[in-house]
């Protein structure tokens, strides 16, 4: 797994370059006049907090007013500030300090060539942390993680107990991290980070100290390896080593060859730890509540049974000492409960309060040490004065008790929402067959290994029935293999020579040798379980105000309980209510102290701070069984507001397979030399339609299969067919317009008319009536033209997907307006969107107009989401305030985009709309619950129906109120798992008969 906040990559990756369009971004990373530049520096700085252009005006002009500053520009939707300085004047970390005393939170990006990478040393590790009980604790840690130096962003997420932090490895290293969690009273442990050289094994035949020293004593002598540390507790062995020395694989089988055969290491997974540990605080938190039962049980067996049997009530009442028998059974029980069971809530508590934080726990010590010390006063006062006081050690131990069931059923609806996350695991495969070949390239042999030790370049057997162990190619075999545990589609995919496959899935029928190329994090698996996990740990906007009433809440719970113990014993001792009101024995104090324990224990935080991300946590699992991945609970809440969304036509709308209808020469030049000319044109084009040119002269030349060609392409195998090509020289794409570049000495264009007429190259009437026949049959017309004389044109169509028309319809249904934006011309955009039904048409739009279209759009105020594949389709996604990537797309607009289309099926655009609406709905739902629980909750325990009905909550019952309380809505948002996806049928209202 990936701990990675980029997107999901499924396809090869297509590079680091930039887009050709880029909008803000290109006016951005436009580079400051070197002529004028001198011994200037230029630097990007990510700024985070602009929400207007009113922030990005004050970041500029708090950036010019530094001296040194020539020039500042601030680009408010990618959230970056490009200066350029003289950094003879001003520093680095100067520009960084003014960004963040102008209110804005501000990094150092890499220089320009390190862009897209991780400056050195930085790592993003993931940490469990123990004993969260509320989102004030979640403050707490977030802020002390923040604190340490070297640490760059934290982020902690109380539904799975986990934290990631982004820290520099050369300034803080994790052990230091998980002693500054620990020094704040919370527990840690290190699970797994971004880095690339380091295993964790488990180690089989470990008997004694001598076995500890000749692993050690080995590993020592093993070339590559920098560092390790075996721990004899757990038996397990944490190696660093270089990987370009030494593979995980060969670590392995030296040490194992090394010890003949006595030790035997298995690799850990970390989602596997991590399972275990999710099960060891279940049953630790079973154990504790099981414990405090057990004790509880005896007390309220005297307190309730025993007065009713006279030879049991007459053993309790005997004196023993200065007390009576019952009296110490209660106090002994009650102790043990109290100091031992609940220790953990006074460890949380306190380290709250030393980190100037409150949370739940805090209310629990306040409670239950108000009841057990009231009581023991009540003894001792009783013992010296013969006034004997009821005492209330019951109401402690329940009060622990539910308090413990609470949070056993809460950790255990936790597993529940964390669902999705094990069952994507699950699909990896714990192991693969390994062929060995000889030094000639034949198989000599074949090894079972754990699938965790394959290495790029492998060769792997997959027999039928099993899974696939890796993301590669085929390179022996044909089968067919069932994709939909990874992209939804139901129907198996043929698996053919070259073909790839994604590690998960499952091979049907026939036996296939594949080369691995993606191992580890970098599969698709992988990447999907960081996206979801990424996911689960985002915040949504609305948890903001959320978190803000919880920092609040404990301090404002206890002085309303002050307030209760005050307002009924003063009304007691100035006779606003009579005597007979108070329990025998009793006087006002206790009285009040009662009402007051109970506000101070049934008043709930936690169910505010689990309100969000449990629910979200939930939608991101069913949106990934959907088909559906979702990048963080902001896309949820902006989803479910979409008034308008913007479609690109090819690739989206359409399948993305153009085909050639017609082509047709308008010179004397023989058909197939036209072909050829065109097909070389376009042989260094990326563009759909380039490949469908090329794909059809191919044919028309050697009546070759159209797979023959994709796979010459998609692998970059050279193939002799491609030997009647002519040498291309000065090749250059022009967004918007087609290609140009020199053939034999002579210019060839082909494209549309705007690069005709910019050429000066003239169109007759003749063939102006042959385009315009095509874009009026929704095809595109492509112009060709040798030396500026146009020579001939090429009809290419693309099929419209089968759902297209339906989904847009549904839309319409849902109250959303449907766009289409395309480059195309206006005639063949007007066919397709008739086709479709859709009304609002932007055609002729170069690609860096599509995010101006959406910024229209924008201005009124309306959510406005983007529905693209490509390259120039990712600053419009990022522009757009919900951008959805077809699955099958670019890795560049995948990672722009919130919401990711796995199966690349329309119909998911309206799932993602639907999902998100019926998960804030449900949030909602949560926090009107948590909100009236404590609203109407809190009165009654304080005792404002006890006047007029005697209705008092005892502190126990609060305590049982309380726990309950966040287990309800935990299991509301369990609810979301039976989301089904909207049928089209119900959404168009259409009667199926």
């Amino acid at each position: 797994m990936a701990l990675t906040t980029r997107g999901l990559q499924l396809t090869a990756s297509a590079g680091n370059g930039p887009a050709e369009d880029g909008g803000e971004e290109e006016r951005l990373l436009s580079a400051y006049d070197e002529e004028n530049s001198g011994n200037l520096r230029r630097i990007q700085v990510t700024v985070m907090g602009m929400t207007c252009a009113a922030c990005s005006n004050s970041v500029e002009s708090a950036l010019m007013s530094l001296n040194g500053v020539v020039k500042a520009s601030v680009a408010l939707l990618q959230n970056k500030a490009d200066v350029t300085f003289d950094p003879a004047s001003v520093k680095d970390e100067d520009i960084k300090n003014a960004i963040e005393d102008a209110g804005f939170e501000a990094e150092i990006l890499p220089e320009p060539s390190q862009f897209h990478s991780k400056a050195h040393g930085t790592l993003i590790g993931q940490f469990t942390i123990g004993g969260m009980t509320c989102a004030a604790c979640v403050n707490s840690v977030e802020g002390i993680l923040k604190k340490l130096p070297g640490v760059r962003k934290a982020v902690v997420a109380l539904a799975t107990s986990l934290g990631e932090v982004e820290y520099d490895s050369t300034v803080i290293s994790k052990d230091d991290i998980i002693t500054a969690i620990e020094d704040a009273g919370f527990e840690a442990s290190f699970v797994q980070s971004n880095e690339q050289d380091k295993l964790v094994l488990g180690i089989i035949g470990i008997a004694s100290e001598i076995d500890v020293q000749i692993l050690e004593g080995k590993l020592c002598t093993l070339r590559g390896v920098r560092q390790f540390c075996f721990d004899r507790t757990s038996k397990e062995l944490e190696i660093h080593f270089d990987p370009e020395l030494l593979g995980p694989r060969t670590l392995v089988d030296k040490i194992e060859s090394s010890s003949y055969g006595k030790l035997k290491l298995l690799v850990k997974n970390p989602y596997s730890r991590m399972t275990s540990k999710d099960l060891q605080e279940s049953s630790n938190m079973f154990r504790l509540f099981t414990a405090s039962f057990c004790l509880s049980v005896p007390v309220l067996f005297m307190q309730v049974i025993c007065p009713r049997i006279p030879l049991l009530y007459s053993l309790l009442l005997w004196r023993c000492g200065p007390f009576q028998m019952g009296d110490w059974l209660n106090w002994g029980f009650v102790t043990v409960i109290q100091f031992v069971i609940g220790k953990r809530f006074y460890v949380a508590a306190s380290r709250a309060l030393r980190n100037c934080s409150t949370n739940m726990d805090v209310l629990v010590v306040l409670g239950t040490s108000a009841s057990y010390f009231y009581s023991v006063g009540a003894l001792l006062y009783g013992a010296m004065t013969g006034f004997w006081s009821p005492t209330y050690f019951d109401a402690s131990a329940m009060l622990i008790t539910f308090v413990l069931l609470g949070k056993y059923l809460e950790t255990l609806a936790k597993g529940k929402t964390s669902g999705a996350i094990k069952k994507l695991v699950e699909l990896a495969p714990a192991t693969a067959i390994l062929l060995i070949k000889d030094k000639g390239g034949k198989v000599a042999g074949e090894r079972e290994i754990d699938a965790l030790l394959i290495q790029p370049g492998d060769i792997l057997k997959v027999l039928p029935g099993t899974k696939i162990p890796a993301d590669g190619l085929v390179v022996w075999g044909s089968s067919y293999v069932n994709e939909s545990m990874v992209t939804g589609e139901s129907a198996p995919v043929l698996k053919e020579l070259n073909s790839s496959v994604i590690g998960g899935t499952i091979n049907l029928h026939g036996s296939l040798h594949i080369q691995a190329k993606k191992v580890g994090s970098d599969t698709v698996l992988s990447q999907i379980i960081s996206l979801v996990e990424t996911a689960q740990m985002s915040k949504a906007p609305i948890q903001k105000f959320a978190d803000y009433i919880a920092s609040i809440f404990v301090p404002t719970v206890v002085t309303l309980g002050l307030l209760t113990l005050l307002g009924w014993y003063l009304a007691g001792v100035l006779g606003y209510y009579p005597d007979e009101w108070l329990p025998e024995n009793s006087n006002y104090f206790v009285f009040s102290l009662m009402f007051a324990i109970s506000v101070v224990v049934i008043a709930c935080p936690c169910a505010l701070g689990l309100a969000t991300p449990t629910a979200v946590m939930v939608a991101t699992g069913v949106g990934a069984n959907n088909g559906v991945l979702i990048k963080g609970g902001d896309a949820l809440e902006k989803a479910q507001k979409i008034k308008h969304v913007i479609f690109d036509k090819t690739g989206t709308l359409t399948q993305g397979k153009a085909t050639v209808t017609t082509a047709k020469v308008f010179s004397g030049m023989d058909r197939g030399e036209f072909l050829t000319l065109v097909a070389s044109a376009e042989s260094s084009s990326e563009h759909p339609l380039a490949k469908a040119i090329l794909e059809y002269a191919r044919h028309f030349h050697f009546f070759d299969e159209p797979s023959a060609t994709e796979d010459a392409q998609n692998h970059g195998l050279e193939s002799k067919s491609f030997g009647w090509l002519h040498d291309v020289a000065g090749f250059s794409a022009l967004p918007g317009q087609g290609v140009q570049c020199f053939i034999g000495g002579k210019k060839i264009l082909v494209g549309n008319r705007k690069l005709m007429m910019e050429n000066s190259v003239t169109i007759a009437d003749h063939v102006e009536g042959f385009v315009v026949e095509l874009e009026e049959s929704a095809k595109t017309g492509i112009l060709v033209a040798c030396d500026n004389e146009l020579i001939g044109v090429v009809g290419v169509a693309d099929p419209l997907k089968r759902e297209a028309a339906v989904v847009i319809e549904g839309l319409k249904k849902m109250g959303v307006n449907p766009v289409m934006v395309t480059g195309d011309n206006w005639r063949t955009a007007k066919a397709v969107a008739k086709e479709v039904g859709i009304t609002d048409v932007r055609a002729e739009v170069m690609p860096s107009g599509k995010a101006d279209v959406i910024r229209s759009f924008q201005k009124s105020g309306s959510v406005v989401a983007m529905v693209g594949d490509g390259i120039n389709d990712s600053p419009a996604l990022a522009a757009a305030d919900v951008g959805m990537a077809i699955g099958a797309g670019t890795d560049i607009a995948i990672e722009a985009a919130d919401y990711v289309l796995m199966k690349s099926n329309l119909e998911d655009v309206i799932t993602a709309i639907d999902l998100s609406r019926k998960t804030l709905a449900r949030i909602r739902l949560n926090y009107l619950f948590a909100s009236a629980y404590n609203v109407v909750a809190i009165p009654v325990a304080a005792g404002v129906l006890f006047p007029w009905l005697k209705i008092r909550l005892p502190p126990w019952v609060a305590g049982a109120c309380m726990a309950m309380s966040s287990v309800t809505v935990v299991c509301s948002s369990l609810l979301l798992r039976r989301y089904r996806k909207p049928r089209l049928t119900t959404v168009l209202e259409i009667t199926v008969e």
